[in-house]
């Protein structure tokens, strides 16, 4: 009898345990949502301008531009990344627009650019990698008429290699994509890092990995075997790359996300012989908090400029420091979902593709 009334105390524990947890999530779905509707619509000008664009095949940042540019002028062509000079030539278009330019596009590609500007039509190409690929994206960016970095560090660098217009363009967020669900308990966890293990990362990592073994944790993306301490949290983390949908549900279903910039100096991992610092905040800066879950992100310079840490957004410094604050935003649930919540609404407000693009075409065709 006493073995009985034990095992209903614990399914009913388990049960008001489970249901506690569902309404938690539920409750900030509904928050979100309702933050979502009472946001104006963006409304920006349409611009009479015939767009060849062509994507890096990555298809958070692409969707992203392709969905903003089609509401920003009258036609968007979306192109493929091998027959950029031929598409040009068929569809004459105002401007060809180029996503990173690096990485899947062929060897030929400065030579394309190049015949494209002797058709008399405008270039312009917005590196979404910098400065972990500047051994090659300098070789590239010479070729246009227009460069725009997410990198505040990377103006100098261009500017110094002659090309004639430089600027700073953050990157954002596509809000058809990243934005708050209700998902199943395989999504859920305590907190959640998705992005493959650099060694700046596997090192901060080794150093949490007592702690994160303890709490519910989900780590996803490749290289992450090289931990030391891997064997600690195998159970706990899965080698593959994450689909962009499955991103956002992982983000969606975490009290809380970490976001670990990767460093500037990491040999392994980085094209940058020239050792250019990293000053700008990463495109998972804008997605984590876009679904509405509270982010601990590193410092990066430009933060500031987009996000104010402990208000809509929490940074940390080192592991220990990062410990100490997950442990108490899981303690202190009204603080993180207050947090998050303002987070969500900036980035809905301030830092989707829609006004990027717009701010592009400004800085192209303002006069």
């Amino acid at each position: 009898m006493a073995a009985h009334r034990k095992a209903r105390r614990i399914q009913t524990s388990s049960r008001d345990s489970g249901f506690q947890l569902g309404w938690s999530h539920g409750y900030m779905h509904g928050a979100g949502q309702a933050i979502l509707h009472s946001l104006p619509p963006e409304a920006y000008p349409l611009r009479n301008l015939r767009v060849l664009l062509i994507p890096q095949g990555f298809e958070g940042i692409d969707n992203g531009v392709i969905t903003a540019l089609r509401t920003l002028v009258t036609e968007t062509i979306v192109g493929n990344q091998q027959d950029i000079q031929g598409l040009a030539a068929m569809h004459r278009p105002d401007l060809v627009l180029v996503i990173n330019g690096l990485h899947t596009f062929p060897p030929d590609h400065p030579m394309q650019i190049q015949a494209v500007r002797a058709m008399g039509i405008k270039t312009a190409v917005w590196f979404a990698d910098d400065p972990y690929f500047t051994d090659f994206s300098g070789a590239i960016a010479v070729q246009y008429d227009v460069v725009f970095t997410h990198e505040l560090s990377c103006i100098p660098y261009y500017t110094s290699l002659g090309c004639a217009q430089v600027h700073y363009l953050p990157l954002g967020v596509n809000p058809a994509v990243y934005r708050p669900q209700h998902v199943g308990a395989e999504y859920r966890s305590d907190v959640c890092f998705i992005g493959n293990g650099f060694t700046n990362r596997t090192a901060l990592f080794d150093q949490m990995a007592p702690y994160l073994s303890r709490i519910h944790t989900v780590i996803a993306g490749s290289q992450w075997e090289k931990m030391r301490n891997y064997k600690l949290l195998q159970k706990r983390i899965r080698l593959e790359w994450i689909p962009t949908e499955e991103s956002v549900k992982y983000y969606s279903g975490a009290k809380i996300v970490i976001n670990l910039h990767r460093a500037a100096d990491d040999e392994i991992y980085n094209r940058n012989r020239l050792k250019i610092p990293a000053h700008s905040i990463n495109p998972r800066t804008y997605e984590i908090s876009a679904c509405g879950t509270l982010q601990l992100t590193d410092i990066r310079q430009d933060l500031s400029q987009f996000y104010t840490p402990g208000h809509d957004i929490v940074t940390f410094s080192n592991a220990a420091e990062l410990t100490d604050k997950i442990q108490y935003y899981l303690n202190h649930e009204d603080e993180r979902r207050t947090i998050a919540l303002r987070g969500l609404k900036r980035t809905y407000a301030e830092h989707t593709f829609h006004k990027r693009l717009n701010q592009m075409l400004q800085m192209m065709y303002s006069s």
